[in-house]
């Protein structure tokens, strides 16, 4: 894969929900939530202060996060889902 976020961006994987219910039932399209939980795989360089200093990131790659389902742009590649998330975005880090 060829796409490097930049500034203060994130490209993460989203994991995707479970098909079934723990008691067996398998779920539709439809009834399934958006996944909030993503797989971080690559981060831009950070944000700049007003003077030109860079902010450096608190999320690195390979970290776990946490999203608002709404939240990023979707893209594709190679038919795989990817979404690019601004670090304001992120919640939290998954430990």
């Amino acid at each position: 894969m060829n796409l490097k976020p930049l500034g203060d961006r994130l490209l993460v994987e989203p994991i995707e929900q479970e098909q079934t219910t723990p008691s067996g039932i398998i779920l539709p399209e439809t009834a399934k939530e958006k996944p909030m939980q993503a797989k971080v795989l690559a981060v831009g360089p950070g944000g700049r202060k007003e003077d030109g200093t860079r902010i450096e990131m608190d999320v690195k790659a390979g970290d776990m996060v946490l999203y608002p389902k709404y939240a990023g742009t979707e893209v594709k590649v190679n038919e795989k889902k990817y979404l690019i998330l601004k670090e304001n975005d992120v919640l939290a880090i998954i430990e």
